[in-house]
This record gives C-alpha cells, structure tokens and sequence, in this order.
C-alpha cells in the first residue's frame, strides 16, 4: 500500500467528483421520505453509504480548524459518501452548546450552522443527533444533574426518560435546535433539505427497566413533540437494535433496556437503526464467530423491517477498531465487505436495507482524537476502495430503479411494481 497507489486512488476519484455534485445538487432540493421499506427523494430511491463523524461540530468551533470538516466532507464526497451522522448537541461541557437549560453559545451554534452549510457544498446529507446516552458531551447524565440542581430529588440516570423537568429541558432543546435559522445560510434546520434526519438520541438504554417499555413511553412523547415543530424531516429512535425478551436470542448476550421491534413501530419513527460492533460485543470470539454474527444480525433485523416494521432500516453505526489485539486491517476490510455485500443485496431485493453508515471518518491531523476505529480515506487506500465500491453499486442500483420509476410514470406502472423490486441474487437475503 505505497504512495503510489494512495495518489492513483485519488486521481481516480477525483475523477468523478464535480459529476457528483453536480448529480448530488439535482437531488439534493428535496426532503427525504420513505416508501414502505425504501428511502426517496422527489418519488426518486435513495441508498445510504454515509459515515459518523461526530466531531464535526466541536472542531468547527475554532474557525482555525474548519478546514478539516472541509477536507473530511471533501474526501467523502470523493468516495460519493452521500450521508454523514453527527452531533447536534453538546450539554455543559467543554465548548458546550447548551451551557446550561435553555441557555445556548451562539458561537457554538454557528460552528453547527457551518456544518450544515458546508455539508450542502459537498451534496451530503447530515442525520442530526439531539443527545448522547453517554456522559461524553453531557449526556442525559447532565440533564439529570440539571434537573437535581433546580431541586428535583433523581436517584438515577434513567430518570431523564421519566423526569418531568428533564423531559422539559430535553424538549426545549429539540425546539431550539429544530427551529435555529442558519446564520450562514438563512434557512432554518427544520426547513433544510440537507438534513436527511432528526435522532431522538444516541443509542439510548435504559438498564433499569430491561422490559423496554420506559424507553417506549419516552419516544412515543419525544416523537410527537419533534413532529409537532418539523414534519418536514425524517426521524429516527437512535436504536442499536437489542430486542426485548420475545427475540432474546438474537442478542449478543445482554440487554439494555430496548426493544427493536415495538420501539420502532412508534407513530412518528419513520425508520429503524441498527449498530454493529462486533470486535466489542463478542471480544472473546474470533474473526469468522464476528463476521458470522454480523450476517445474523443485519439479516435478522432488515428481515423484521420487512416483514413487521414494514419500514427501512438502516445499520447507523459499524466498524473494527484497530486497538484490537492482533489487528490488521484486512479484518476491517473484511467486516466492511460482509455489511456492504449484505445491504446491497437487500436493496437489490427490493428488502428493507436502507445503507450503512461506518464509524467514524477522520480527516488529516486529528490522530489525538482517533478512538482506534478512525478512518482517513486519503491514508486508508484500501478500505476507500471498498467504500468507493458500494457507492458505485448502489449509484447504478439508483439509476437502475430510477428508470423503472420513469417508466412507471409513463403509464407502464403494472409490469414494474416498484414496491417490491427484485433485480436477482446477490447472496444477501430478507
């Protein structure tokens, strides 16, 4: 993997990059919808290969560093990466959004708002996440340290499902964010094209209630209250896609508190995630029990957005870090390879796979905040190549069922039903 190869790879892509924004501004106009289990825009498919970066909005906060959002941005739509995951909140920590509840930096909002913008210059799409399960930028830990400093007595974290003066502040947040005008840009979040998604909250888990039904309560009244401000965007639940007690066995062995199927049948959640992290979950298995596992998991979970869902469902996070032990990255390759070759074959199928989005992308320079399962397309030519392969397929699957659709549209609707496309084998199955 010398120089030479890494500049070939680049020359190649660049190749095709101002089409791609040309192609990506045409569709761009458009909010995301879905159709039974597919994602569209304007009546037209659409396929996700995106990627999580959720730094993006804190590095944007020094204007000295924007550049590497640019580059970042700039290097994804080369790969023609069309999604991008990130944080759309950061609650009393440092370089903090929300400082305190319902007091917001404004610095620190026209860093999210150069995010927004910058993404819409590159034909990305961004799915928004408007909290953290984690303490890591605040979290619901913070809510509930609000919450017992205004003289709520909270014994626990979970609390922030429950708490009527945390489900408060949590609100406030969603309107704030939901309804922000773009400083850079004019155009107000809820009425911006470029965000395919809201996340109600990054992998949310409520351990003390294993049952599923406080996590249910909380997104069925989250859920009505992101749609009462903005029914113009998608939202999801910010599910990893543990089961509950009925399909137990489909878990790697533990619980937290979810339950994929009845969390994401809500009135309102408008398509199901998944994560996969294999090389964590099962740590003591070897690479083939990993991969095997994975299979099972992405065919298991796009098999019941088919069949009871009856929405898409999208893998949100997946990757192999390389602080494993005995890493070497063809394991990454090879777990990449796996989930690509599986969500192709399922949009192929008509099925319910709506793409896949790795964690995390880096750009040049961040080394000091890498978290092991980074990625800089520029120094990793040979897992850029798998990317780039999976947006190429899933370009020419577009443009494929895009034609379908004209043809539908020109009258010819009954010898090609677009609800349920099936476009041959490719060893996937749902």
């Amino acid at each position: 993997m010398g120089g030479g190869m890494q500049m070939s790879f680049w020359a190649f892509a660049c190749l095709f990059f101002l089409s791609f924004l040309q192609q990506a501004a045409a569709r761009r106009n458009g909010f995301v919808k879905t159709k039974g289990t597919h994602f569209s825009v304007n009546g037209h498919p659409l396929f996700v290969n995106g990627f999580n970066s959720y730094w993006l909005m804190t590095i944007a906060t020094d204007p000295t560093q924007r550049n590497k959002v640019t580059s970042a941005f700039e290097q994804a739509a080369a790969c023609r990466l069309n999604v991008a995951r990130t944080w759309a909140f950061n609650d009393g920590q440092y370089e903090a959004l929300q400082t305190s509840p319902g007091v917001y930096d404004e610095h620190v909002f026209q860093a999210l708002d150069f995010v927004v913008s910058e993404a819409h210059k590159y034909g990305l799409r961004l799915i928004l996440s408007l909290a953290n399960n984690y303490a890591d930028f605040g979290g619901k830990a913070q809510y509930v340290q609000w919450a017992r400093n205004a003289g709520q007595n909270l014994n626990s974290e979970d609390d922030f499902f429950t708490n009527p003066t945390v489900k408060g502040y949590y609100k406030n947040h969603v309107k704030t964010v939901l309804t922000r005008v773009n400083s850079i840009t004019g155009v107000a979040y809820k009425d911006d094209p470029t965000i395919f998604a809201w996340e109600l909250m990054n992998e949310p888990r409520c351990p003390s209630d294993p049952s599923g039904r406080t996590i249910q309560g909380w997104i069925e009244e989250m859920a009505r209250h992101v749609k009462s401000i903005d029914g113009n965007h998608l939202l999801e639940a910010g599910l990893e896609g543990f089961y509950g007690e009925s399909k137990k066995e489909n878990n790697p062995g533990f619980y937290v508190g979810t339950n994929f199927i009845t969390n994401n049948q809500i009135k309102g959640i408008d398509f199901a995630t998944i994560h996969s992290y294999p090389d964590n979950w099962l740590s003591g298995s070897d690479e083939e029990a990993q991969l095997s596992f994975v299979k099972s998991w992405i065919q298991s979970h796009l098999k019941d957005g088919k069949r009871i869902l009856k929405k898409p469902v999208l893998l949100a996070e997946f990757g192999k870090s390389s602080k494993d032990p005995g890493f070497d990255i063809s394991q990454r390759n090879n777990l990449f390879g796996v989930i690509y070759k599986n969500i192709y074959a399922s949009a192929r199928r008509g099925g319910a796979g709506g793409g896949a989005m790795f964690w995390q992308l880096m750009a040049e320079g961040m080394d000091s905040s890498g978290d092991g399962y980074e990625i800089v397309l520029s120094q990793n030519p040979s897992t850029s190549s798998i990317i780039s392969a999976q947006s190429h397929k899933l370009a020419e699957l577009t443009h494929l069922l895009t034609k379908l659709y004209e043809y539908e549209k020109g009258g010819h609707a009954h010898a090609h039903p677009r609800e349920g496309w099936h476009l041959g084998s490719t060893g996937g199955r749902d």
